[in-house]
């Protein structure tokens, strides 16, 4: 505890702190930063309550509390760092109860200021194209390399033109099978130029594939068709399969977007998730019909939707602060 908590803090305050940390040192063995931190949080506790003029911990109520994280929120303290100074004190509190016959404890119920939901990571339209239709000029021309170009187009390509989960994907039939060995999770259907695929909640849903992806889905599959004829106990019905035959990760599918789009030089962290969110943004952006998208995602409440209608502010945002010339600041006196 700092010079000034020492000071301020009431002779029995400071022995049950000073008990507390010793407990949580010897009992629960926490280390040595993990103390700091609560001790750090439980100055701030005594800070608090001394500038409220409240003469011990043990009559600060659950107003106060209140009080307390609202006053931190006003100062600019983040969600998570409130919230972790309420179950600093909390844990207190408990504490006290059990040791020191404390009647209630003044932290329960007390809940930080909710976390801004962060909103999904998109690409832009220019990227995007450039992600799943560009060929990686590092690529060798072995048969090998053009056989996984050919599959990582056509997963790429169906990632952002449907908008599927990387799960979804990696459950792909080339099509519908039911027996007694397999139950088709997901299958294309070129015909009728869409998948089928189960979501989550185990919801089923039938999404269309654009044409870029169909032309990439053609090629791979006159490609897969001889892979699966030159591995012994390849996967007959996957529809992506790795060199070997088998059935695709989402490791793998991770791995190989991320290479290709740093080979690129797509600065963003790009994640097989990031297609399916541009896919939405995009489509939302073009036609601003939440439903439709809503029912392409598999999204059981609308509200998991209206995300992408922020992103889509974002951009017209942008686009007015760049281009309104009254939104750009003005670089001298009218």
């Amino acid at each position: 505890m700092d010079s000034h908590a020492e000071l301020t803090v009431n002779a029995a305050d400071q022995q049950q702190l000073a008990s507390y940390l010793h407990y949580l040192q010897t009992q629960r063995k926490l280390s040595e930063h993990t103390l700091e931190s609560y001790q750090s949080d439980l100055d701030q506790l005594v800070t608090y309550s001394r500038e409220k003029k409240i003469h011990a911990l043990t009559a600060i109520t659950v107003t106060d509390i209140r009080r307390f994280a609202a006053q931190m929120h006003a100062r600019g303290l983040s969600p998570s760092s409130i919230a972790r100074k309420l179950s600093a004190w909390r844990g207190f509190y408990n504490w006290m109860a059990t040791h020191h016959q404390l009647a209630a404890n003044p932290a329960d119920g007390v809940k930080a200021p909710k976390r801004a939901r962060a909103l999904p990571k998109a690409l832009g339209v220019d990227d995007a194209v450039r992600l799943v239709s560009g060929k990686r000029s590092a690529d060798s021309d072995s048969e090998t390399d053009k056989t996984q170009q050919l599959c990582n187009r056509a997963m790429f390509e169906l990632l952002y033109s449907s908008g599927l989960r990387v799960s979804e994907l990696i459950e792909l039939d080339v099509q519908y099978a039911e027996t007694r060995e397999h139950a088709s999770q997901g299958w294309l259907n070129l015909d009728a130029c869409e998948v089928t695929v189960t979501g989550k909640g185990n919801k089923r849903r039938t999404v269309p594939v654009g044409s870029a992806a169909l032309l990439s889905l053609r090629e791979w599959l006159s490609c897969r068709a001889t892979l699966i004829n030159e591995k012994p106990g390849a996967d007959p019905h996957a529809l992506f399969i790795t060199s070997r035959g088998q059935r695709i990760t989402a490791r793998a599918i991770q791995t190989r977007i991320k290479s290709h789009a740093q080979a690129l030089g797509i600065p963003a962290d790009v994640h097989p998730h990031m297609l399916r969110h541009s896919f939405a943004s995009h489509v939302l952006q073009s036609s601003g019909d939440l439903r439709a998208v809503q029912e392409m995602l598999g999204h059981s409440s609308i509200a998991s939707t209206q995300v992408y209608t922020s992103l889509d502010f974002q951009r017209l945002a942008h686009v007015y602060d760049a281009a309104h010339p009254r939104a750009k600041k003005q670089k001298s006196s009218d």
